[in-house]
């Protein structure tokens, strides 16, 4: 089945500059802060839902550390506070109007969660909101259940994290779409790489064992699969392999975002990354030495989804809990 794209699906606007076109323009920001990445987005409402005129990320490893000692490490949060203070330039040079910023597993775990969250509202302004795991899994597909390819019976959607994954089964059939069940397992690309390690015989199926056991009571509430599946995904993990599929030399998130790839060819890059040792990793465009030692869980996880839910083709989204933050606040539905 070849690789498609849903082309009728609603997309943000590219990124343009936003004083100048409108003058006037009432900005509204969205930060998410997980247990890997620092992601900032700020736009504008349009018709269509939001153009945005400002974006950052970078991966700040929030979550080092943390299965081991159960805190924040300092020099984790140093990464993060340094983060926190570009995205904090961002928001007044853009003159926001309303933002929102969120913490999500890393802070929830960690004993000194509280802690940093009050550090980095001092030395930043930034005030983070830590939220549920539940709250997580509503934003992500607020965010990106446009991408949901059209169909009958419920859609899976999953959000693989740096601390934990997201799965959540929703009904379609309405325009903004319904949580029918959803669940988080304690696994994301951070936390399985620091609990198995990225080395060793045998190390990926070991990562696959313990995400099947986490997902066992979800995988136990599903209801009988029948007709044909919809399994859609946003993360590092999907965007990062989609972009290895397309043989892309860096990332565009314009090819990737709203892709619909066979599973099988998915399989196929998955296992053929995990496969590879830590410097041949590093050498493959778009994963590099920052993403070289966490994508190993990141096929792990990913895999066992495909069998918890084998649909012929995986929806790739590179939108979500910022996203779903941005319609929230702008009272969109679209």
């Amino acid at each position: 089945m070849p690789t498609a794209r849903r082309h009728d699906a609603p997309r943000p606007a590219p990124e343009v500059p936003a004083r100048g076109r409108w003058p006037h323009a009432r900005h509204y920001a969205a930060l998410d802060l997980g247990t890997n990445n620092c992601r900032l987005l700020i736009a504008r409402p349009q018709a269509n839902g939001f153009a945005v005129v400002d974006a950052f990320s970078r991966i700040v490893r929030l979550g080092e550390g943390l299965a081991a000692t159960g805190r924040l490490s300092e020099e984790a949060i140093e990464r993060t506070i340094a983060a926190l203070r570009v995205c904090a330039d961002k928001l007044r040079r853009r003159d926001v109007a309303l933002a929102r910023s969120v913490a999500t597993e890393a802070c929830r775990r960690a004993a000194n969660g509280a802690e940093f969250i009050a550090r980095a509202h001092a030395e930043t302004g930034i005030l983070l909101d830590i939220i549920s795991a539940e709250e997580e899994a509503k934003l992500a597909v607020l965010g990106c259940h446009a991408l949901i390819e059209p169909g009958e019976g419920p859609a899976l959607v999953f959000d693989i994290g740096g601390g934990s994954t997201e799965l959540v089964l929703v009904d379609t059939r309405y325009a903004s779409p319904a949580i029918l069940d959803w669940h988080s397992a304690p696994w994301g690309v951070v936390s399985l790489t620091e609990s198995v390690g990225i080395g060793g015989p045998g190390t990926y199926q070991v990562m696959r064992d313990k995400v099947r056991e986490a997902i066992a009571p979800f995988a136990e509430r599903l209801p009988a699969r029948e007709g044909r599946l919809r399994l859609l995904g946003t993360s590092g993990t999907v965007t990062t392999l989609a972009s290895v599929h397309l043989g892309l030399a860096s990332y565009d998130r314009s090819a990737v975002d709203g892709l619909l790839m066979p599973t099988g060819a998915m399989r196929e890059v998955s296992r053929r990354i995990a496969s590879l040792d830590m410097a041949g990793r590093a050498a493959v465009p778009c994963i590099g030495h920052e993403r070289a030692d966490l994508v190993v869980a990141g096929c792990a996880i990913l895999e066992e989804i495909l069998d918890l839910w084998p649909a012929e083709q995986l929806g790739i989204a590179d939108r979500g809990i910022r996203e779903g933050i941005l319609r929230r606040l702008m009272g969109s539905r679209h």
